[in-house]
């Protein structure tokens, strides 16, 4: 009994996983309904198990759940976005300062070292030149952790990481917009190391500011072109 306990448990945490991963890809976009069916039929096993991991996706706030109606990846609003980049910028430049207060050389070198694993790790690759490889994705969410992580505060990190998480989905999404692509995120982080390292605290939070905001204009940009093509394509023909 035991045993087929833990294998439902291990088979519905392989599930969950890819649900995420997929969502995260783009299988389903922002605002779209996912439909238990499908995905029992994408993963080979039962609806029941299907269901156990969306109400735990749901939980997490990774899913939505409308009654009556199932299922549903958060919908992108430019109100939302913008709320969420408001707050993350209040939180994380206040927990910034603090770091910048607090923070000793043993942090120094930790944010060092996590910049330069994130220098050295490619954005993208040549195979898929539209979206940001997990790779660089996991470095990147290390090294903003890594710049508040000083501050003394686990409530601010708390809901700087809840701030994060909210905008992972509609920051993969918008990957493959051209300014996205053109983007020099490279020199938006190497910019604020050093402002970091200088003690600069308030051209560090500036910068970080700027940097959020930047990403924010992308995904709402994305956004905007794809309620422009659908709009086309649902239109009657002449």
């Amino acid at each position: 009994m035991e045993v087929m306990a833990t294998e439902r448990t291990r088979k519905r945490g392989k599930v969950i996983d890819a649900i995420r991963a997929d969502v995260l890809s783009g299988v389903w976009p922002p605002g779209s309904r996912v439909p238990p069916g499908e995905l029992a039929e994408r993963y080979e096993t039962s609806t029941t198990v299907i269901r156990e991991a969306l109400t735990r996706l749901a939980g997490e706030n990774f899913l939505t759940i409308e009654p009556n109606r199932g299922f549903f990846v958060p919908a992108l609003t430019d109100g939302g976005m913008r709320d969420i980049t408001d707050t993350r910028c209040l939180i994380e430049g206040r927990a910034l300062e603090l770091a910048i207060e607090r923070g000793g050389l043993d942090w120094e070198g930790e944010l060092i070292a996590a910049h330069h694993l994130l220098a050295r790790t490619p954005r993208r690759t040549e195979d898929d030149p539209s979206h940001t490889t997990d790779e660089w994705l996991t470095a990147h969410r290390a090294f903003h952790e890594k710049l508040i992580e000083a501050c003394g505060v686990p409530a601010l990190r708390d809901f700087a990481r809840q701030l994060s998480n909210a905008t992972e989905l509609f920051r993969r999404w918008s990957a493959p917009d051209p300014n996205a692509r053109a983007r020099d995120v490279e020199k938006e982080h190497r910019d604020i190391l050093e402002a970091v390292l200088a003690r600069d605290a308030e051209t560090a939070v500036e910068l970080l500011k700027a940097h959020y905001q930047r990403t924010s204009d992308i995904v709402l940009h994305r956004a905007h072109l794809e309620d422009a093509s659908h709009e086309v394509g649902e239109a009657p023909e002449a």
